[in-house]
C-alpha cells in the first residue's frame, strides 16, 4: 500500500473544503439574508439533502474505485460498482416509486407530474454520473502529473549515473596515457621522470577530491589542463610545437574533465615522432559563451597503437548532451593534415 505523503493530506484537505463551500454557500447566503437560525438549518438540510450522494460519489470514485478499479483496466467492475452505489445513495427516489401505492401520505400524481417527477430523478442521477465522471477526471490528471514527475526523477537519476559513469571512464584514460608518458621518460631523464610523478600526484588528487560536484570553478579546471598538457608534452620532441591560451573568468563553473580528452587525442593523433607536428589549444570567454578550440596536425595512427582506448570524442559529446543540451555547438573538420575541433558553450 502506498505510503501516505503530506501532499495527499493537502489534496484531501483541499478536495473537502470545495465541497464545503459548495454545500454552505446556500445556507450562509440565507442567514445573511433572513438572520434566521431555523431557515438557515432548513436551508443546510435541504443542500445535503441534494448533495450528499455526489459527495459521497465524488470521494468514492476518487480515492476507491478510480485506483482500484478504473485505472487497473476492470472497467465492467467500475461501472457496476458505481451504478450500485448511485442506486443505494438515491434509494429514498427509488422507494418513492416502488411503495407509491403504500405510502399514505403520497398525494395522487398526474401522468404528467410522474413525467416530472421521472424527469427530475433521472437528471439527478445523470448528475451523480457527470460527478463520478468528475473525480476520475481530477485522479487521471493527477495521477499523469505524478507520473510524469517520477518518469523525469528516474531521467535525472539516469542521468546522473550515466554522468558519473562516463567521467569514472575520464579518470583511469588520462591516468593511463600519462603514466604511458612517464614510464617512456624514465629511461631517458629519471629526474625529470621523478617531477612529472609529483605532478601527476597533483592532477590525480584534482581529480579524485575536486571534480565530485556537477560543476567546479573554471581556474581550477585551467590549472588542471595546465599541468595536463606539460606532463604530455614529456613525450614530445624539437619537431613538436604546443600553443596554448587560456582567457577565462574568476567566477565561472563548468562540468569537471570536459575538454581534456580531447587535449588528449590532440596529442595522441597530432605528434610525429619524425615529422614537424603542432597543436594549439584555447579556451577563451565571450561574455556567457565559452569557447574551446584545438588545432592539430593529424598523424592517425595505426591498429597496433594502444596508447588510447578511443573513447574521447564521444564521450566529450555525450557529457554535452547531457549537461549541455541545446546550449553547445560541436565544429569539426579535418582540412589537409590540420585537424579542427571548436566546442561553443553557453554557461
Amino acid at each position: 500500500m502506498k505510503k501516505i505523503e503530506r501532499k495527499d493530506i493537502w489534496l484531501f484537505v483541499a478536495q473537502l473544503a470545495v465541497w464545503l463551500i459548495i454545500m454552505l454557500a446556500l445556507p450562509l447566503a440565507t442567514f445573511l439574508s433572513t438572520q434566521d437560525f431555523h431557515s438557515t438549518k432548513t436551508s443546510f438540510r435541504v443542500v445535503w439533502g441534494i448533495m450528499h450522494s455526489p459527495f459521497v460519489i465524488y470521494f468514492t470514485n476518487f480515492y476507491i474505485l478510480g485506483p482500484f478499479l478504473f485505472f487497473k483496466r476492470r472497467f465492467w467492475l467500475f461501472v457496476f460498482c458505481n451504478l450500485a452505489l448511485i442506486l443505494f445513495m438515491n434509494f429514498p427516489f427509488i422507494y418513492v416509486f416502488l411503495a407509491r401505492d403504500r405510502i399514505p401520505e403520497m398525494p395522487e400524481m398526474s401522468p404528467n407530474m410522474w413525467i416530472g417527477f421521472f424527469s427530475g430523478v433521472f437528471m439527478f442521477l445523470l448528475l451523480n454520473c457527470v460527478i463520478a465522471a468528475i473525480a476520475i477526471g481530477i485522479r487521471h490528471f493527477i495521477r499523469v502529473r505524478q507520473i510524469k514527475q517520477q518518469l523525469q526523477d528516474e531521467k535525472a537519476k539516469n542521468t546522473e549515473a550515466e554522468l558519473a559513469w562516463l567521467k569514472s571512464q575520464i579518470n583511469p584514460h588520462f591516468l593511463f596515457n600519462t603514466l604511458n608518458n612517464i614510464s617512456s621518460l624514465t629511461q631517458i631523464n629519471p629526474d625529470a621522470a621523478q617531477d612529472a610523478i609529483a605532478q601527476l600526484s597533483d592532477l590525480l588528487r584534482y581529480a579524485m577530491y575536486e571534480t565530485n560536484k556537477k560543476t567546479v570553478p573554471i581556474q581550477g579546471e585551467v590549472e588542471f589542463m595546465r599541468n595536463y598538457i606539460a606532463l604530455m608534452e614529456l613525450r614530445c620532441n624539437e619537431k613538436t610545437e604546443v600553443t596554448t591560451t587560456f582567457d577565462v573568468g574568476q567566477n565561472m563553473e563548468i562540468a569537471p574533465l570536459l575538454f581534456i580528452s580531447l587535449i588528449e587525442n590532440a596529442f595522441k593523433h597530432g605528434v610525429s615522432s619524425n615529422r614537424p607536428s603542432k597543436i594549439d589549444i584555447n579556451l577563451l570567454q565571450n561574455d556567457d559563451e565559452l569557447v574551446f578550440s584545438c588545432d592539430n596536425t593529424n598523424y592517425p595512427k595505426d591498429d597496433a597503437d594502444r596508447s588510447g582506448s578511443g573513447i574521447g570524442l564521444e564521450n566529450t559529446r555525450r557529457r554535452l548532451d547531457l549537461m549541455y543540451a541545446n546550449r553547445y555547438k560541436w565544429e569539426q573538420t579535418l582540412e589537409g593534415e590540420m585537424y579542427h575541433i571548436k566546442i561553443i558553450l553557453k554557461i
